[in-house]
Parts: C-alpha cells; sequence; structure tokens
C-alpha cells in the first residue's frame, strides 16, 4: 500500500508531492524495519518463555533431588551408630531370636521413612545377617563397596548394578560401617537402598510440563541418561546434548530439533549431589511454542493492563522500543500529512466556478490514503505489540505460579523430612535405655548421641530429650534450657500418642527454645525399652527455621529483585520472606479473596495481575499439597500458603494518554487553518501562514537570556544546500502566561509573517480545516490590543471552542 501511494502521487500530482515523496519512503522503510523488529522479538520473546520455563522446571528437579539425597546420607550415619544394630552385628547375628528382633527394628526404620526399600546388615565378610525386605532375600554380597565402606570413616555413596539388589538393573546404596560396641573396631556394614526410582517418578510427576510436550531427564557427567519421565522417547543410557548456559540455540538429537535447557546442583548444606549429576529440560521446536488457549489475562481490568504497560522499559526493553519506534512512526505519518494539508492550503488556487486545482485535489486525495493507510498499519502493529505484551505477562503468570507450586512443595519435602527425624531418633536405643534407667552416665550418653546426630543433620538449631515429667535432661546447641520443662499441653499431646509412627508438631511461633524467634519444633514419644507402649519421655528438634526457610525462598527468587517470596498461613501470617519489611509474625495484606482461593484445599493454586503495596503486581499463591505419608490426615500439621509477588512498577495515577478531539467537517469553503495543541489547548493558525512542523528534538537548546519564551534555535535547510537558523519560542508561555511541557509528542510548527520566520513549540498536531467567517466570534477571554487570541472558532456546532492566534501579534510581542 505505501509502494502504491507512492507510486500514485509520482504519477498523478508529482510536483505537490515533491516535499511528501522522501518523507513517504522513509516511513515506507521504517515500517519495514519495525516488522523485522517485531517478528525478531517476538521469536526472542518466545524463546526465552520456552527456555525460562524449562530451566525453572529443570532447577527445582536437581534441587529437589540433592536436597533429598543430603538427608539420606545423614540417615546412614545416623543408623549405623544404633548401639542394638551395633551389638547384633558384633555378635555375628547368630540367634534366630537376635535376627527376629533386629528386622523387626529395621522395619521400624523403614516404616519411617518410605523412601527406603531395602535396610541391610552384613559382617565384614560380606555375609547378609538380616535385612529388612526379605521378599527379595540376599545372602552374601560381593560387591566392592563392602571394603570401600570398611576404610571410610563416613558415608559411602554407590550407583549401578549392585548384588544387594538383585533383580534391579542399578540401585542407589548409602552405606557405613558399624563399629563394635566395645572395642571400637568395624564389625559391619549398614546399606540403605534408597527407591530411587520411585522417587525420580515423583519428581517426574510434579515438575514434567503436564502436557507432556516436554521430556525431563536426570543425566550423569557425561551426559548420559540416567533416568527419563518418558523412557519410550529418550531411554535411559543415551547420550543427549546439553545445554547449562541456557543459550537460546537448537540442538539435534534423533533426527529432531530441541530446545534444552540443563541445570545442576549448588549443593545442599555442603552436600553437593552425585557427582556431575543434572536436571534437563528437552521440548522439539514443533511443538514448543503450542499453547493450550491460556486465558489467564482474560479478565484483567484494562486499567491494570494499561497500567502495566506504562512500565514496559522496565520489564521488556525490546518491548518498550518496539512501542516507541511505532509511536514515532505513526507521529511521522501525521506530521506528513499536516504539513501536506497545510502546503494544499498554501498553493491552492480557487477557480471561477469555486473548484479547486486539479494538482491539489489529487494530493489531498493522496494525503487521505496516507492517513487511512497509516492507521491501519498502525492498528496492526499495536495489536501484534499487545500481543507480544501478552506473551510476555502470561510467561511471567506462568512461571510466577510454578514457582510457588514448587516453593511450597519443596517446604513439604523438608517437614516430611522433620517429621521422620524425630520419630526415627525416639527409637534409639540410648535414648529409649537411657530414659527408663536413668542415670549421670545415662544422661552424658544421650547428649553425646544428641551431640552426634545434630552434627549430621545441620538444618536443626538444637535437639533436647525430656524425661516423662517434662524436664530437659539433655540439649545440644548449649546447654541453659537443661533442667527447664516444656510446656504442659505439649507434654500431654506427647504422652498421648498412640504408636511410633506418631508424632506432634508445635505450630510456628516463638519459642524460649530457639532464642525467641519463630521456629517449627517436632517432637515424639520415647517409649521403655521392655514395656510396649509405655511413654518415658520424649524428644524435641528444634527446626532452624530461619536461614532454611530464607533459603527455600531464596531459591525460587534466584536473585530477581523484582520478586518476593513469602511462606504464609491461610490468613496471611507471615512465616518467612525475602522482604525486609514483612518479618516473621507480621501480616501479609494482600488481598484475602486470593488466600482464600489458594487455601481451598490441598494443593491449590492461584494467580493473578493486581495492585500491592502501590505496586502493580503479578500474585501466585499455592497452598502446601503434602508430600508421601505427610499431610496426609488433615489437622496435623499446620497449612501453609507460598507466595510469589513481582513487582512490575509503581501504581500511576495519571496514565499517559493521546485524547484526540475529533472535529466534524461542515464545510468546503472559507480559509484553511491549522488546529494544534499547546498548553493542553486547541489553538489555530491560518495555514497560509505555516511553512512546516517538525519534531522538537531537533531544536538546538540554548541557556537562557533573552526573550522568557525563547527556547533555542532550529537550522531550517534553504535552496542550494545552505541554513538558515530561526529562533524557537514557547507558544502556550507566550498565550497563557504557562510554559509548555516538552514530551516526545511535542512539535515545532514554522510560521511566517513576510520575510520573517520563527518557530513556535506545540504539544502536538491535530489537523486541517476550512472555518469561514460565519464560524468565528470574538473571545471574551482575550481583550486588549496585545491578546494573541482575539477571536474564537466554533466547531462542532459550538460545542468546540478553538483559540486562533493572530500572527501579527504574535510577532509584534516578540518584537517588543
Amino acid at each position: 500500500m505505501w509502494r502504491l501511494i507512492e507510486s500514485s502521487a509520482k504519477m498523478n500530482c508529482p510536483a505537490e508531492a515533491r516535499l511528501l515523496l522522501p518523507a513517504m519512503v522513509a516511513t515506507r522503510t521504517g515500517f519495514a524495519h519495525l516488522e523485522q523488529a517485531l517478528v525478531a522479538n517476538l521469536v526472542q520473546e518466545k524463546v526465552r518463555n520456552v527456555l525460562a520455563e524449562l530451566g525453572t522446571q529443570a532447577r527445582y528437579a536437581i534441587d529437589i533431588l540433592v536436597r533429598n539425597l543430603f538427608e539420606r546420607t545423614a540417615d546412614v550415619g545416623f543408623l549405623a551408630t544404633d548401639a542394638d544394630l551395633c551389638r547384633f552385628v558384633a555378635s555375628g547375628g547368630d540367634d534366630e531370636g537376635d535376627v527376629h528382633n533386629a528386622r523387626q527394628r529395621l522395619s521400624d526404620y523403614r516404616d519411617k521413612y518410605t523412601v527406603y526399600d531395602e535396610i541391610l546388615l552384613l559382617d565384614l565378610e560380606g555375609r547378609v545377617l538380616v535385612q529388612a525386605d526379605p521378599a527379595t532375600p540376599v545372602t552374601h554380597s560381593r560387591d566392592p563397596l563392602l571394603l570401600q565402606t570398611l576404610d571410610a570413616a563416613g558415608y559411602v555413596e554407590t550407583f549401578r548394578a549392585t548384588d544387594l539388589r538383585p533383580g534391579k538393573s542399578r540401585a542407589l546404596v548409602y552405606s557405613h560401617r558399624m563399629l563394635h560396641p566395645d572395642t571400637g573396631e568395624p564389625a559391619g556394614v549398614l546399606c540403605l537402598c534408597f527407591n530411587f526410582d520411585q522417587e525420580m517418578d515423583a519428581i517426574f510427576a510434579a515438575y514434567r510440563d503436564p502436557s507432556h510436550r516436554a521430556n525431563m531427564l536426570l543425566l550423569d557427567a557425561q551426559d548420559h541418561v540416567i533416568s527419563s519421565a518418558d523412557p519410550l522417547w529418550i531411554p535411559a543410557g543415551v547420550r543427549v546434548p546439553t545445554n547449562a548456559d541456557g543459550e537460546p540455540q537448537l540442538l539435534m538429537f534423533g533426527g529432531r530439533e530441541y530446545l534444552v535447557r540443563t541445570f545442576s546442583s549448588d549443593g545442599y548444606q555442603g552436600y553437593p549431589g552425585p557427582a556431575g549429576w543434572k536436571a534437563q529440560l528437552m521440548i522439539p521446536i514443533d511443538l514448543a511454542f503450542r499453547t493450550s488457549g491460556d486465558q489467564s489475562l482474560a479478565d484483567v481490568e484494562p486499567s491494570l493492563m494499561q497500567g502495566l504497560l506504562s512500565h514496559a522499559q522496565a520489564f521488556s526493553p525490546s518491548l518498550h522500543e518496539l512501542m516507541s519506534s511505532v509511536t514515532r512512526t505513526t507521529r511521522t505519518i501525521e506530521r506528513i500529512v499536516w504539513n501536506g494539508k497545510v502546503t494544499s492550503a498554501a498553493n491552492d488556487q480557487i477557480g471561477a466556478d469555486g473548484s479547486h486545482s486539479g494538482g491539489i485535489n489529487k494530493l489531498n486525495t493522496v494525503l487521505d490514503q496516507i492517513t487511512e493507510t497509516g492507521e491501519r498499519s498502525d492498528a496492526l502493529f499495536s495489536q501484534s505489540i499487545q500481543d507480544l505484551y501478552q506473551t510476555v505477562l502470561a510467561s511471567s503468570i506462568s512461571e510466577a505460579e510454578l514457582t510457588s507450586q514448587l516453593l511450597v512443595d519443596m517446604l513439604d519435602r523438608n517437614l516430611y523430612e522433620r517429621a521422620n527425624d524425630c520419630r526415627w531418633w525416639a527409637l534409639s536405643a540410648q535414648l529409649r535405655r537411657g530414659l527408663a534407667q536413668p542415670s549421670d552416665a545415662q544422661t552424658k550418653a544421650i547428649a553425646d548421641v544428641l551431640a552426634y546426630i545434630n552434627s549430621l543433620y545441620t538444618v536443626y538449631a538444637r535437639l533436647f530429650v525430656y524425661d516423662r515429667g517434662g524436664r530437659i535432661i539433655a540439649s545440644t546447641g548449649g546447654d541453659e534450657i537443661v533442667g527447664q520443662y516444656i510446656s504442659g499441653d505439649t507434654l500431654s499431646r506427647v504422652a498421648a500418642l498412640r504408636s511410633e509412627l506418631d508424632h506432634y508438631p508445635e505450630s510456628f511461633g516463638p519459642s524460649a527454645f530457639y532464642g525467641g524467634e519463630a521456629t517449627y519444633i517436632y517432637h515424639a514419644a520415647i517409649r521403655h525399652p521392655e514395656q510396649t507402649g509405655s511413654v518415658v519421655g520424649g524428644i524435641g528438634i528444634v527446626f532452624d527455621s530461619k536461614p532454611e526457610l530464607l533459603n527455600m525462598l531464596n531459591s525460587g527468587v534466584a536473585g530477581r529483585a523484582s520478586m518476593r517470596a513469602y511462606f504464609v498461613t491461610p490468613e496471611g501470617r507471615v512465616l518467612s520472606s525475602t522482604d525486609a519489611a514483612c518479618a516473621p509474625g507480621d501480616v501479609l495484606h494482600l488481598d484475602t479473596g486470593l488466600l482464600a482461593q489458594a487455601d481451598a484445599g490441598n494443593g491449590a493454586s492461584v494467580s493473578r495481575i493486581m495492585q500491592h503495596d502501590g505496586q502493580y503486581v503479578i500474585a501466585a499463591c499455592t497452598r502446601s499439597a503434602g508430600y508421601r505419608e505427610f499431610r496426609a490426615v488433615e489437622g496435623v500439621e499446620q497449612p501453609v500458603i507460598a507466595v510469589l509477588l513481582q513487582a512490575f512498577g509503581p501504581v500511576r495515577n495519571e496514565l499517559p494518554a493521546r485524547t484526540a478531539v475529533r472535529i466534524e467537517r461542515l464545510r468546503d469553503t472559507g480559509p484553511d487553518f491549522a488546529i494544534f495543541y499547546a498548553g493542553r489547548t486547541l489553538m489555530a493558525l491560518r495555514a497560509a501562514q505555516i511553512q512546516e512542523a517538525v519534531p522538537f528534538a531537533k531544536v538546538q537548546r540554548t541557556t537562557s537570556g533573552g526573550h522568557p519564551a525563547r527556547l533555542g534555535m532550529l537550522d531550517v535547510p534553504l535552496a542550494g544546500g545552505k541554513k538558515h537558523f530561526v529562533w524557537v519560542f514557547d507558544l502556550a508561555l507566550l498565550a497563557t502566561g504557562k510554559p509548555g511541557a516538552v514530551t516526545e509528542n511535542s512539535q515545532v510548527m514554522l510560521v511566517h509573517l513576510g520575510q520573517s520566520v520563527i518557530g513556535l513549540l506545540v504539544d502536538d498536531l491535530h489537523s486541517v480545516q476550512q472555518f469561514d467567517t460565519a464560524d468565528m466570534t470574538d473571545s471574551p477571554l482575550s481583550t486588549g490590543e496585545s491578546a494573541l487570541a482575539p477571536r474564537l472558532i466554533k466547531a462542532n456546532q459550538g460545542n468546540l471552542l478553538i483559540e486562533e492566534i493572530d500572527i501579527e501579534r504574535l510577532f509584534a510581542r516578540l518584537r517588543g
């Protein structure tokens, strides 16, 4: 269309259009560049969004796995020191009664931790003394990990095929040597077999793309697949390409091109995870951009969308630049038409019959075509930019909601370990015997056991043991609480626990056992070693909540300054947050309806664009859903909601808007007037007195001095390549006494009186219209010889008044 208009102008009115043609060519070229930039930005944004979503899933998958395996390294260290099991191994395990008791003990431990599918005790020769699962009998092992374990002071992590797990192609085994209770010499080996395949299936189910367009993988150090969410698609054992840097590149595998995101773990509590392991997501390029018709933005109020869009420069600079480019090009078209109409009016020759000259008629037709095509181009680009903008926001909403889901899942998995730890340690023979047969030596032994456990499980601020009266007899983290009593309510609840599978969690809140700060404390009953069911005391474990919860939240925020993460109760009470202004115990004043929606049921998620604390934000909330048997029973654990707030910028009370006043065209006779805005008021000048309009950006600003309305200079090209400098003045200041505001829409009109030419700063251009004396009236507001606008133009049946600037009075004012 732009080329057609150019050709039409060249053929039909070459003389009249000669000044417009260069600008039209520049506009067409500008739109072509805009089209390229728009497509490039759309592709980049779509690819970035896909890679970001894949990366979020991969990062959380490997972090969750490593955090899980860290707990296993501590478990094996604890269980290898169980006094009864060590004594059983040292005895050789020949007594059938002892074997039965040992197997029952292993089963009791495994019942607390369902992440293990087998626990074995072996002697120094590799003979299996007892195992928790008799369904897969093993009598002897020649696996080299046994000698390696006996030579190691700590745990040994092994992942491969082993005769300890017959019938399995691989097993993840945590082993630790067991010492003779009397001599302290190695007496055997404990092996904890982690249910690896079950755990990977759970991770894949939780974090893989629900539409199954992408495959989630666990890779080893050589980039071979260890586990695959869809082994029929990408099987275990094959080598795949990786993308640890997150570069937007296509990688080939199996004859298909993929977008790939790979993440390694930074470790947890000093544990790095198995060497070289990483999580990866791969999505075929032909599936990557298929959407499910997400309507997450369909119900957003237009004012919120407009407010967010006003901050595009902050959250999407490329989008903002596109918007600015389209605006500049649209303004250029409007200026071309306005200048063309002014030129047409200045050169128009009226014939004897009242008709216009043919060239001018043809030029006006071209100008009308420019206006129409410009509006169509602007609408097309504006809609495309809105689509791109919605893509950016929809991606942010999706990422925020996914992150809130992952955070609350991380919390549940962590608290699952806490609930299990207290029940597991309550089985310790040393603790049970020490409380059943109290003495100074036994109390010292209990303190030593707690200190050893706390050295393995570094997520605890303190561990303490209390007797049946609730008096604390031993504690880690300082002896200041030894001799104190736990609350009567807590003691009665612990004493009422029905079995070794039960525990009691205190509600999150301030505790003297945690320096007065808020935390989780989990309790389990310690029972008499011989008298089944008789409670002789309990163990309390104080989670180091302040750094641990913050660590989880920071892993979700991942250094993004505009994002805040919170753990809150359904009532909005803060447990932890990355917001320095929101401490534990404070109330997060969020839309209560949002928290209520999230509290609808376990795992419920909700996200919304809204205003919060003076900012436009995306808010996402997810309620805790539980993990394995944790939270399986309502009312035991305190419900928690993870909240993500991503801020885009402050709420704008007055959004920038360009309002165009429509002027009805009533007649085709009378002089032409150029209409424009100055001081936010519609004004007019005879079109014959205007040379052209140019962007204010071309003005060379000057220092103050001379006339108070003078702003700077503008060079005007003359014939022969010469330049003529003219002064530029602020028309709003001259006409109203109030200076005009310079914006990106500001224009300079070159006006002339005789041979004198000046520039006038105006807010914006409007149109060129014809009015005659019947449309004129004297202005009641501008009296006297010095008034610059002595007349008003009555437009739209008198409902719109336009001030007409008197050019002679204007020049006289400036000369004076």
